[in-house]
């Protein structure tokens, strides 16, 4: 019988809602997390995974939540937070069907959640469920694949967490290891190549990501994926999955700046961001240095435009700045200080809200 209690960690880390869904028709079987929803509807992406149990599923999506909440609230959206996990091979199960009967469950939380594409599904993917729902953002056509603009939040936070750490942004001047080459990481070597980067290594699992990056930029330079914690850099990127930064790799790194797109970096927040704080290793709070997908979709809500969606996108570079100067003032780790500009917002415009305005 499995440990795991649903209502203890939900009480825990006051979360409103879990749905656990099933369609008879297509197989579809999933979890859809709903952590605050006090700034606006809770928002965030559908995840496909062949996850080992029930359990390990509804264990991400929670923490996917909960993540989704301080990333809005952070990036100064009117958003809560939320995720959808799917239980599935995803070379086995996708189809039409499949993402409708997705779109008709999504509809059926009347917009208190609004999903989108995330790891294994895709703007393809989210047609389908807009043709059931129209609480469904990151369309073709419209904002589109978030990666390149998560990858773009994580760019101007790498130049921030330089300056702070180094009062020197000049990404010439360093070297990197990028963690993860598929969307986000992809997107992101572009644009430290773009900014001539001194040195960049990379490491991926997936065969086709890995042939792609060498034929594209043979002067990134591939690391086996268990060597690319010791790889002899400033910074590294966590681009791949979470709970990368954990007892057995901090011992591991060499670089004194962990900054990149992946959620749920730290294993354990608390242990591991104290760890890189007493290691004098600067982290980027994961979901404030990679909101950037979360802003441009956000701008999608309302008429979607590029150009106003970049602008918001570059406010990371000082909102990381502030966190970071938060941390210092109260000496605690950074993705705890994170947590305490988000929290402040949130309560904040509960207050605000607090006396009935008719609109």
């Amino acid at each position: 019988m499995s440990k795991f209690k649903v209502f203890d960690y939900m009480e825990k880390h006051r979360y409103e809602q879990v749905v656990y869904f099933h369609d008879k028709t297509t197989g579809l079987k999933g979890i859809t997390c709903i952590h605050n929803t006090t700034l606006g509807p809770a928002l965030g992406g559908t995840r496909l995974w062949n996850y080992e149990s029930e359990d390990d599923a509804v264990l991400d999506c929670l923490r996917l939540a909960r993540g989704m909440t301080y990333k809005a609230a952070a990036a100064g959206l009117n958003l809560g937070g939320g995720k959808s996990v799917l239980i599935g091979d995803a070379t086995k199960v996708k189809n039409e069907a499949y993402f409708r009967a997705l779109g008709r469950y999504v509809q059926s939380l009347n917009g208190r959640y609004i999903t989108a594409e995330d790891v294994n599904t895709s703007t393809g993917d989210m047609d389908y469920v807009k043709m059931e729902t129209d609480h469904v953002v990151g369309l073709e056509g419209k904002s589109g694949n978030p990666s390149p603009m998560t990858a773009l939040g994580c760019f101007h936070g790498i130049r921030a967490s330089l300056r702070f750490k180094f009062n020197d942004e000049d990404i010439s001047k360093y070297t990197f290891a990028v963690q993860g080459a598929g969307q986000t990481g992809y997107y992101l070597i572009k644009y430290l190549i773009g900014a001539n980067a001194k040195k960049i290594y990379f490491s991926e699992i997936n065969d086709k990501h890995i042939a792609r990056m060498k034929k594209e930029h043979p002067e990134v330079t591939f690391v086996k994926p268990d060597d690319i914690y010791a790889a002899d850099v400033d910074v590294f990127c966590p681009c791949a999955l979470g709970a990368t930064i954990n007892d057995e790799t901090i011992p591991k790194l060499k670089a004194t700046i962990v900054a990149g797109t992946a959620n749920n970096v730290l294993f354990d927040e608390d242990i591991h961001g104290d760890v890189l704080k007493d290691k004098d290793i600067l982290y980027a709070p994961d979901f404030v240095i990679n909101a950037g997908g979360l802003i441009n979709v956000y701008h999608e809500l309302k008429e979607y435009n590029k150009g106003h969606a970049t602008r918001d996108i570059e406010k990371i570079y000082d909102r990381l700045l502030e966190i970071y100067k938060i941390a210092d003032k109260e000496n605690i780790h950074t993705q705890l200080a994170a947590k305490v500009f988000a929290k402040n917002r949130i309560e904040t415009i509960n207050r605000l809200q607090d006396n009935y305005i008719k609109r």
